[in-house]
C-alpha cells in the first residue's frame, strides 16, 4: 500500500475514486488528518465543488426570467426577496450537504427508507414534475441564448442545446473534478458578465440598499413574481442533488474528521451561494436601472431585454447578456439532468442511462418551442411550480437532519431546527397566499 493509501486507511477515509479524482481525495485525506501544513486557501481547495454545482440551480434561466420581469415592472422593490431567498438557500443547502456527509446517503434514499411506499411513490412523482419544470426552464434558457447569439430559429437552437448538454454530461465519466471545473467555469462567465452589466448600469446604490433590506410588495403580480423568485432560488431538485454530491465524495467516519469536513463544506456553501446571490441581485438591478427607471415597464421577456440593451447600453451589453444566458442554460440543464438521476435512483432504486433521461426531458421543452408559447412567461410559471414543491423537500430534510441516530455528532442543534422550520413555514404561507391572490383575490 502506498503512502496515500496508508494515510486514508489510518483516518478511515473511504473514497469513491474515479479517474481524475485520486489527487483531490488524497489531499483531502491529509488535510482532514490534521497533518497538512498548507495555508487555509490551499486546504480549502479539495473540498470546493459540490456547492458550486448545486448553486447553478440558483442562477439558471428561470432566475433571468423572474428577475428581469421583477426589475422591469417593480424596480428594486423585490430585491429583498432575492436576498431572503438566498439566505434561506444557504441554510437549506448546508443541511443537505451535511446529510450526505454524516450518513453516506442522499435525501431521496432516506425518504425511501423512512416513509411508507405510497408516500415514497407520491414524492417521487411530485419531484419528477418539479424536475420537468426545472429542465423546461433551463433548456429554454440555453436555447434562447443560442438564438440571441447566433440569430438562428429557436427550434434549431434547441437541438444545439441538446448536443451541448450531452457533451458536458460526458465529462462525468472522468470523475467529479472535471465536471466541477466545467461548471465553475460557466458560473465564472455568468458572474463576470453581470459584473460588467452592473458597472455599465450605474444603479442608485442607496435605493438598492434600502430595497434589499426592507420587505415590500406592490400588488398581486409582484407576489406572483416574488413566489417565482423564491422558486427559482430555493429549488427542490438542488436540495436532493447536494446531499448526493457529498455522500461519497470524501467519506470519513471519525467524529473529529466529520466536523472538519462539514466546516469546509460550510465555506463551500457560503462562497458558492454568496456568488449566486450577487448574480441574482445584479440581474434585477440591471432590469430595474435600465428599464423601470426609464419608464420601460413593458419589457417583460428575455428577448425584449436583449434587444433593448443594445440601444440603451451599447452593442456589447446585449452580447454579454446572451453569453451569460447561454452559460446559465447549459450548466443548469446539465446539473438538472444529474438531479433527475439522483431523484429516480434514490426513491425507486431504478437507474436509466443519463443520455436516455436527457432525451426524454428534451421533449417537453421542444414542444414548448414548437408550439410558439412565450418562453419567458413559461419560464416564470415553471418557477412558481418549483416553489410549490419546496415543502416536500425541506420538511423531510428537517426530519432527517435533526435525528441524532442518523446524524450522530452532526445532528441539528435546536436553534438550527427552529430556523429551518421557520423557513419551511414561510414558504408554505407564501404559496397559500399566492394561490389565494391568483385565483380568488383577483
Amino acid at each position: 500500500m502506498g503512502s496515500n493509501g496508508k494515510l486514508m486507511a489510518e483516518n478511515k477515509i473511504e473514497p469513491t475514486i474515479r479517474s481524475g479524482d485520486a489527487k483531490t481525495v488524497s489531499a483531502a485525506a491529509e488535510i482532514l488528518s490534521g497533518k497538512s501544513k498548507k495555508g487555509f486557501l490551499a486546504r480549502l481547495l479539495p473540498f470546493m465543488g459540490p456547492a458550486v454545482i448545486a448553486s447553478v440551480a440558483y442562477m439558471d434561466p428561470g432566475n433571468f426570467a423572474t428577475n428581469i420581469q421583477g426589475g422591469a415592472q417593480f424596480g428594486y422593490t423585490l430585491l429583498w426577496v432575492i436576498l431572503a431567498s438566498n439566505l434561506m438557500a444557504m441554510l437549506i443547502q448546508t443541511l443537505s450537504a451535511k446529510l450526505g456527509i454524516a450518513t453516506g446517503k442522499n435525501l431521496a434514499e432516506h425518504c425511501r427508507e423512512r416513509f411508507p411506499h405510497w408516500v415514497v411513490v407520491g414524492m417521487w412523482a411530485l419531484m419528477e414534475i418539479v424536475a420537468m419544470a426545472t429542465d423546461l426552464a433551463e433548456f429554454l434558457g440555453a436555447a434562447l441564448g443560442f438564438n440571441l447569439l447566433l440569430g438562428i430559429p429557436l427550434w434549431m437552437a434547441g437541438i444545439l442545446t441538446a448536443i451541448a448538454t450531452f457533451l458536458i454530461l460526458g465529462f462525468e465519466r472522468y470523475g467529479f473534478r472535471p465536471l466541477e471545473a466545467i461548471i465553475t467555469g460557466m458560473v465564472s462567465v455568468i458572474a463576470v458578465s453581470y459584473l460588467i452589466e452592473t458597472i455599465k448600469d450605474k444603479p442608485d446604490w442607496g435605493s438598492v440598499a434600502f430595497h434589499a433590506f426592507v420587505p415590500q410588495f406592490n400588488g398581486p403580480e409582484s407576489i406572483l413574481l416574488g413566489a417565482g423568485i423564491l422558486g427559482a432560488t430555493v429549488m427542490p431538485h438542488a436540495i436532493f442533488l447536494h446531499s448526493a454530491l457529498t455522500q461519497d465524495r470524501i467519506v470519513v467516519r471519525q467524529p473529529e474528521q466529520l466536523k472538519r469536513l462539514f466546516h469546509f463544506e460550510i465555506v463551500d456553501v457560503l462562497v458558492a451561494m454568496g456568488i449566486a446571490s450577487l448574480i441574482n441581485m445584479s440581474m434585477l438591478i440591471m432590469a430595474a436601472t435600465t428599464f423601470f427607471n426609464k419608464g420601460m415597464t413593458h419589457v417583460a421577456t428575455i428577448q425584449d431585454a436583449h434587444s433593448t440593451l443594445a440601444p440603451l447600453l451599447g452593442p456589447a451589453a446585449s452580447w454579454i447578456f446572451a453569453v451569460s444566458l447561454l452559460a446559465s442554460g447549459l450548466s443548469s440543464s446539465s446539473v438538472g439532468t444529474m438531479a433527475g438521476q439522483v431523484i429516480m435512483q434514490g426513491f425507486l432504486q431504478r437507474h436509466i442511462p443519463v443520455w436516455i433521461r436527457r432525451m426524454i426531458t428534451i421533449v417537453p421543452s421542444l414542444a414548448v418551442i414548437i408550439s410558439g408559447l412565450d418562453p419567458t412567461r413559461t419560464l416564470v410559471i415553471s418557477q412558481v411550480v418549483l416553489s410549490f414543491g419546496l415543502p416536500f423537500a425541506i420538511i423531510p430534510l428537517i426530519i432527517f437532519t435533526r435525528d441524532k441516530q442518523r446524524m450522530g455528532i452532526l445532528a441539528n442543534r435546536w436553534i438550527t431546527t427552529l430556523l429551518i422550520s421557520l423557513v419551511a413555514g414561510l414558504i408554505v404561507f407564501l404559496n397559500i397566499y399566492l394561490i389565494y391572490q391568483t385565483f380568488v383575490g383577483g
